[in-house]
């Protein structure tokens, strides 16, 4: 076996730790945020670029305000507007800017629907005038100002409408909207999920044109959960869900023509079954960009479509052997060209596009992934964007001019850093963290990366810290099956390489994923660190499949998910198991959704090497999950069956030899309790023992109240107890 150690860091850590206490970490601190690191509010960016606006509350009145502040110097400009001088609005939770801040979005009552959607009142504030209205009085979702700032649109109970503040115009565009039938302007849940999109209309740049998507859901099958609550009889919850080789909504495109006031469906070609997972409108306000996807995710077209003729025009195509990822990088230049980020060359790089689809230039090259794209400064006519070249751990920050040379690293310090530029590009703030060092705050410019001021730290933090046995994360490579995986460990204090120590692995494993990374503590850390004060040794590795390293070897799992990453998972546990520090025979493995999935696995096809596992939330056959997630790596049931059953654990429950724990949220939305019961069912049938635990009424995060803290407890009087 060999492994290589990453010594990167421990020269901070070792000035930290000889000087630090013994003090044990508690669920209760951990659960409770005693270690909660300070954080910089959301910003945005006024477009002087000189100045920032935040979200405030006024502790002596109660009042939310917007105030905005010099970024360089960090001082007061303004109280932009007060909740206190809104009659019957005491305070809001968020707002947007119309593009020449002339008028402001404020939200207020806010409800949330799924993981990224919710309703809310909504209420319009102009500058110039001091004035306020409401938009509705009724929860809207996904209001969106115009780009003149005079008109809005907003969905209500599934149709889309608009405003025009000028006119007093209202103009409700669709009518047929109706819950699990049809949906126009927003996403269904499966397209929020996946392709991480609530919103599905824009506005043209001239502010004379919506485009928006409809989805026809009424044959995609229903799925429901019990909400129990306090009554006397449960509610249940019914909502359209497509499993793997079910039906999708019926996607269409419209363009409604405000002026005119015409509203037209686009028929984009003889697509079948297929995703529009974005569609935006170009710097052209007579062009819109659509993106249209085969089911198999492996083909995207993006296509223009004229507006005045809704003929459509196939400008780029994209084809890969696995699965295609979707971005919101699209970004229109003002000739029409554009920029874009694809992984065609194997790895995810950022192309620059003629408005006919001719390749400019590939900006960016090397063996190295882009992992965000911040912007494009048109000024001095460079892309800014964030990368792992300096090592697929940590992240930097880069700029480059558009034809790709010149390209300079902005960030300094070896670790996590990212980036919010202000809208000029002339300045940025960089946040910063590694293993050791939590999160910093600093004002950068934008040119030459140059450190102008500290905005925040958390020394108070580390202080806090010092009185803690504190146990730091050794990085390091371990060779398997071919392939060099990054790893972690931690280990206890007083470390005896002569002593045998029991070894929990945490892995996640889903594609794309990564868990090993230099970056500050989360904490499910300080939960390891925790445990090994009480002598366990922690290791994490990313297995096969996992990402930042290239597309290959993130879609070596393809139509085949839970093969290869178990087999990572069983041979590194056999190979740590080997050192001579570790107990072969106490090995366990955990892990959550995903990584529940892998963790029951592992149990199951190698029970001779490992002695427990938890999984929580865990997908336990393929067959129970969406349609967009699971057949981007699977294709369908009907077409991959193999690769669905084969590695389900539900069919590998007689190799359960170890201790299992299983615990799911009845109310999980994403991964269906269903799962677990299908699971534990099979498990009972092959008569296994094993524990189990349902949270009532919670989602796949499984907290609220005191409901983090009691699973953690259970979790760890079960490790306690069976490793």
């Amino acid at each position: 076996m060999k492994i290589t150690k990453l010594f990167f860091g421990f020269i901070v850590w070792f000035g930290f730790i000889t000087t630090a206490q013994d003090k044990a970490f508690s669920l209760e601190e951990i659960w409770g945020g005693e270690f909660r690191t300070e954080n910089l509010q959301s910003l945005h960016s006024m477009k002087n670029g000189t100045q920032y606006s935040v979200l405030e509350k006024d502790k002596a009145s109660g009042a939310t305000n917007i105030e905005v502040y010099n970024y360089k110097t960090g001082e007061k400009a303004k109280t932009l507007i007060s909740s206190a001088a809104i009659e019957g609005l005491d305070t809001f939770q968020g707002y947007s800017f119309s593009k020449d801040e002339n008028r402001i979005l404020l939200s207020s009552e806010m409800e949330q629907i799924y993981r990224r959607s919710s309703r809310g009142i909504y209420h319009i504030y102009d500058v110039p005038s001091n004035g306020v209205f409401k938009v509705s009085e009724k929860k809207i979702q996904s209001p969106m100002l115009s780009p003149d700032g005079n008109k809005i649109a907003y969905v209500l109970d599934n149709n889309i409408y608009m405003l025009n503040f000028v006119t007093g115009q209202e103009i409700q565009l669709t009518d047929d909207g109706k819950k699990n039938e049809i949906i126009n302007g927003i996403t269904d849940w499966v397209y929020e999920e996946e392709f991480s999109v609530v919103r599905a209309f824009d506005w043209s740049a001239d502010s004379n044109k919506i485009a928006f998507l409809r989805f026809d859901e009424k044959e995609v099958p229903e799925f429901s959960m019990d909400v129990y609550g306090n009554a006397l009889y449960q509610k249940q919850a019914v909502f359209k869900y497509p499993k793997a080789g079910e039906k999708n909504a019926k996607v269409t495109l419209y363009i409604a023509d405000i002026n005119a006031m015409a509203l037209d469906q686009v028929n984009l070609g003889t697509y079948k079954d297929f995703y529009i997972p974005r569609i935006k409108w170009t710097a052209n306000p007579d062009i819109l960009s659509v993106q249209v996807m085969n089911r198999h995710q492996n083909n995207l077209d993006l296509i223009f479509v004229d507006a005045k003729t809704k003929a459509p025009k196939v400008i780029l195509n994209e084809k890969d052997q696995a699965y295609i990822d979707i971005t919101d990088n699209l970004t229109f230049l003002e000739d029409n060209s554009f920029i874009w980020t694809s992984e065609k060359d194997g790895y995810n790089h950022i192309y620059h596009y003629a408005a006919t689809g001719t390749l400019i230039s590939q900006v960016t090259k090397g063996n190295w992934e882009v992992t965000q794209y911040y912007g494009y400064d048109k000024k001095n006519k460079r892309i800014l964007y964030q990368s792992v070249e300096n090592g697929n751990i940590n992240r930097d920050i880069y700029s480059i001019a558009l034809d790709g040379k010149d390209q300079k690293r902005l960030s300094t310090k070896e670790g996590f850093n990212d980036a919010e530029f202000s809208a000029d590009f002339s300045l940025y703030i960089n946040y910063f963290s590694n293993a050791t060092t939590p999160y910093e705050y600093t004002l950068n410019d934008g040119v030459t990366g140059k450190v102008i001021r500290e905005i925040k730290n958390n020394k108070a933090l580390l202080d806090k810290l010092a009185q803690y046995d504190v146990r730091p994360k050794e990085f390091s490579t371990i060779e398997i099956n071919g392939e060099s995986l990054n790893m972690w460990m931690i280990k206890p204090k007083d470390f005896d390489p002569k002593k045998k120590y029991p070894l929990l692995m945490y892995q996640y494993s889903g594609p794309g994923s990564q868990m090993v990374k230099n970056s500050w503590h989360r904490p499910n850390d300080y939960w390891y660190m925790m445990l090994a004060q009480k002598g366990y040794i922690i290791a994490c590795v990313d297995g096969k499949g996992t990402g930042f390293k290239g597309a290959k070897f993130k879609k070596a799992t393809q139509n085949d998910l839970g093969n290869l990453e178990v087999q990572d998972q069983i041979t590194a546990a056999k190979q740590l198991g080997s050192l001579e520090y570790i107990d072969a025979s106490r090995i366990g493995i955990w892990g959550w959704s995903y990584g529940g999935f892998m963790s029951s696995n592992c149990l199951f096809k190698a029970p001779d090497t490992f002695k427990m596992a938890i999984a929580v939330a865990p997908v336990t056959s393929w067959r129970f999950y969406d349609t967009i997630y699971t057949e981007r790596y699977l294709m369908t049931p009907q077409e991959n069956a193999k690769g669905y059953d084969t590695n389900s654990p539900i069919n590998f429950v007689d190799g359960l030899k170890g201790e299992f724990l299983l615990v799911h949220g009845s109310a999980d939305d994403n991964v269906h309790v269903q799962n677990t019961m299908q699971l534990i069912e099979a498990l009972v049938q092959a008569n296994k023992e094993f524990d189990w635990a349902i949270y009532p009424d919670k989602n796949h995060g499984i907290y609220g109240g005191n409901t983090r803290l009691h699973l953690y407890n259970k979790m760890t009087n079960f490790i306690k107890e069976n490793l």
